[in-house]
């Protein structure tokens, strides 16, 4: 009978510890995802519309944070006001998309005052033709490195975001991959993850290449004319695609640096509006979350 007993007691035991054990491990997998942002550029006619009733929306969807793209309403002069009210919203403002022509010259130091008060030390370039120029890129890395070193002295970071020509090959990678290797670590680089699909690229793959400078990463779907990863007719919606962004969001929180996901919307599909379809990708991607 005491043999019998041991024997149980043992059993019950060692299936403690492997659930134990089960548990730690589910633990030491969970991943701390990133706050989620949305770029504004994605809502942009009601915002022009209704700035602050806008934002309220935006709040109310669940966003944590907002991504600028040059436009500030009311608060075009008044930095301190819109850091106040996205306050009282429970809104951060996570980074903004300024061009070069702002931050050259006279007009450097302004802009630059103007986003730190707001909070904001993330500064992304939105496009640049010479990103996609053989005669051009070593400029674009230059200027980049160049504004690096003057915005780490407010203890801000400059950045570059992409779209789809950026992943033509260049010198038997691509530029891309040039931008990334001749600009210091401390330029981050904003992966638009609908145009690296549409470029019939990995994305993954790039963040893991560049450890530590995906800070701040645009999800999106882009499928107009079709391409192999995003064919034509497939839904803008985020949750509603076949691409596995629970990978990349795994990825990004590990490797990557990442401070924010910022979803952007530019394909409004169904007759939805653009607050709309913003709503529903926002629903998609807090899904694919709650499974990480």
């Amino acid at each position: 009978m005491n043999k019998i007993i041991l024997s149980c007691y043992l059993a019950l035991t060692l299936i403690g510890l492997t659930a134990c054990s089960g548990s730690q491990s589910n633990q030491a997998e969970k991943i701390k995802v990133p706050p989620v942002s949305v770029q504004l550029w994605s809502v942009k006619d009601v915002l022009e519309k209704d700035f602050k009733g806008t934002l309220q929306q935006i709040a109310d969807m669940g966003f944590q944070g907002v991504e600028f793209a040059g436009n500030f309403g009311e608060f075009s002069n008044n930095p301190e006001g819109l850091k106040e009210y996205l306050t009282s919203l429970g809104l951060k403002a996570s980074g903004a998309h300024v061009g070069f022509d702002s931050l050259r010259g006279d007009k450097l130091e302004p802009t630059l005052n103007f986003l730190k008060i707001l909070g904001i030390d993330l500064v992304i370039i939105p496009m640049d033709s010479r990103a996609w120029s053989a005669d051009g890129v070593a400029s674009l890395t230059t200027e980049l490195t160049e504004l690096s070193n003057k915005l780490a002295k407010k203890n801000m970071l400059i950045g570059y975001h992409n779209h789809d020509k950026e992943f033509d090959a260049y010198q038997e990678l691509t530029y891309w991959d040039y931008i990334a290797k001749n600009t210091p670590q401390n330029v981050l680089l904003q992966l638009d993850v609908g145009w690296v699909n549409y470029a019939d690229k990995d994305a993954v793959e790039f963040v893991e290449r560049y450890a530590g400078r995906t800070l701040t990463t645009h999800l999106k779907i882009r499928n107009y004319h079709g391409k192999n990863r995003t064919p034509q007719g497939a839904s803008p919606i985020l949750g509603e695609d076949q691409y596995d962004w629970a990978r990349l969001i795994k990825t990004q929180a590990k490797v990557g640096g990442t401070r924010w996901l910022v979803l952007e919307q530019e394909e409004y599909p169904d007759g939805l509006s653009s607050m709309q379809a913003v709503k529903k990708s926002k629903l998609g991607l807090d899904k694919i979350i709650s499974t990480l």
